[in-house]
């Protein structure tokens, strides 16, 4: 097959920005570099365009408007201004990000557009990611593939995690051969579990770092708890931690997926900062480390990617309850804060040549599959 020059977009949980990633792909292979010490060099430029509070505010009332949706065409509230909103960053992301590398519409071939996340009910067949990718290809000229997550549930699946198959593809880029874990920590936490002999168990684990950010958000005005330090001087309540690790969800077996808001940082609102940082920390670290219990081959080696990559605090705990090497992605040349964004450029160029995005281990879904819905300029 042809190799593809992508770009992946991708806005999160978290709320906080829009990633830009370019790689060069032919949807199952991806065009690396080694450096002197082995690792892979980065995949291709990368940008990055963050939300203002006015867009995170209107983004934080979508959510909640979002509530209301009993079909996914529907746009109460203030969703349909959220849409518009979504779409226009995301085309602004991308013009800077082609002036900014010399680049022009016709360079590229394909955009992986996820949208925003408002609505995760795979038990409802539901799940729905604001932004037009029609609108997204008039305006940038370029082809887009977007709604990626909705035939798989319409097939039975969970529609997500979407990109255990571009870790894989990474990983046998690199060059692993034990078994591997890799997590990527984002407002909702999802692991890919790679056996020795390739196969693929992929499953959110758990919150990743929503709880921890809306805590320090509601506690402090700040956005994040920046490299754990609020929670390295608090302690954890050992009693909810016991009691939220009962809950129901991490007993059942994978596939399976979250809403950003399954779990409320409200069960923390008795305790100081500190000690509410410290809980919501050890929650994130602990459900990770559930993921063990679903491991007929338990990894060897976890790569952490995402915000909680940054997390200091939160990476030791993993350390100690993981009980194997962790390392970020950024140590191994990946990239800990656009992983996500090569993966839907690497999705898109997957549901171009009709190859699969979605499989039986990964999301539920009866048999392996492909989705997206693709958009043409002149459509």
């Amino acid at each position: 097959m042809t190799m593809r020059r992508a770009i992946g977009l991708m806005s999160g949980t978290s709320l906080d920005g829009v990633d830009v990633a370019l790689i060069e792909t032919d949807g199952e292979t991806v065009r690396v570099e080694r450096s002197p010490n082995g690792y892979l060099e980065p995949l291709g430029p990368t940008g990055y365009r963050a939300y203002s509070d006015d867009d995170r505010a209107l983004l934080r009332q979508a959510l909640i408007d979002a509530e209301a949706v009993t079909e996914r065409s529907e746009r109460p509230g203030c969703l349909a201004a959220a849409e518009e909103l979504v779409t226009r960053l995301h085309a602004e992301a991308v013009e800077n990000f082609l002036s900014e590398n010399g680049l022009t519409a016709a360079d590229i071939d394909v955009i992986g557009f996820h949208g925003q996340t408002v609505v995760h009910r795979p038990d409802q067949k539901m799940s729905v990611q604001i932004g037009d990718g029609r609108d997204l290809s008039r305006r940038l000229g370029i082809k887009v593939v977007s709604d990626l997550r909705h035939a798989d549930i319409e097939a039975g699946g969970q529609g997500a995690p979407l990109v255990p198959v571009f870790h894989r593809a990474l990983a046998q880029a690199s060059g692993f051969t034990e078994s591997l874990g890799i997590l990527n920590i984002g407002g909702v936490a999802n692991a890919t579990l790679i056996a020795r002999d390739g196969r693929i168990l992929a499953f959110d684990t758990g919150p990743g770092n929503a709880l921890i950010d809306d805590w320090m958000r509601e506690r402090t005005g700040h956005a994040l708890d920046d490299n754990g330090r609020t929670a390295a001087r608090g302690r954890p309540d050992e009693q909810l931690l016991a009691w939220l690790l009962v809950h129901p969800f991490f007993a059942r077996r994978p596939p399976k997926s979250l809403d950003r808001n399954w779990f409320s940082h409200k069960l923390a609102g008795q305790l100081s900062t500190e000690d509410g940082a410290a809980t919501l920390t050890a929650f994130t670290a602990r459900a990770v480390a559930r993921a063990l219990d679903h491991a007929s081959d338990p990894p060897v080696r976890w790569i952490v990617a995402g915000g909680g990559a940054r997390n200091g605090e939160l990476l030791r705990q993993l350390n100690y309850h993981l009980r194997a090497e962790i390392t970020t992605a950024d140590a191994i040349g990946w990239s800990s804060a656009f992983l996500e964004a090569q993966a839907f450029a690497y999705l898109a160029v997957r549901s171009v040549e009709g190859l699969p995005i979605t499989f039986p281990s990964t999301t539920g879904v009866r048999e392996a599959i492909s989705g997206g819905v693709l958009a043409r300029p002149e459509d």
